[in-house]
């Protein structure tokens, strides 16, 4: 039995790690191209557990192909939260920069580490101009504004 339990464990953990090759592959140069982006927070309201956040994004495309953004989803070190997905039509040329406002709802305790310094990281899904589609971690920088004098 304690084998069984063992071999069980093992099968798990490799449909786990083979679950999320799948769900969040890393694109490859041709298909999808790097992207880097900008948040600022706009708006924040709190929901108990969670918090509704409306984001304004900057993201940029620094790859010679156009590509269209399908979704958006906002997902933590472990997975992504209901709420934390955004389908959208977003076209981002080849070396172009595009700005967009979402809005997410994540939990609280997220929210309150990035208020820390935590990043937040989003996960973009794009089709490229050959129609792959393929999904690309980016790692959001927060966007500092120059006060008004």
């Amino acid at each position: 039995m304690r084998n069984t339990t063992s071999i069980l464990r093992n099968h798990i953990a490799y449909l786990i790690a083979g679950l999320l090759v799948l769900v969040v592959p890393f694109s490859q140069a041709n298909d999808a191209s790097r992207i880097s982006g900008f948040y600022q927070v706009i708006q924040k309201t709190d929901m108990g557990p969670q918090t509704r956040v409306r984001l304004q994004l900057r993201l940029t495309s620094h790859g010679k192909q156009e590509l269209r953004i399908q979704r958006l989803t906002v997902w933590d070190f472990s997975h992504p939260h209901k709420g934390g997905t955004q389908p959208c039509t977003i076209v981002l040329g080849a070396g172009a920069s595009v700005g967009t406002t979402q809005e997410f709802t994540i939990p609280r305790a997220e929210y309150e580490m990035w208020t820390r310094g935590t990043r937040p990281r989003l996960v973009v899904e794009v089709q490229s101009s050959r129609g792959h589609i393929a999904a690309e971690a980016v790692r959001l920088d927060h966007e500092f504004q120059a006060k008004a004098e």
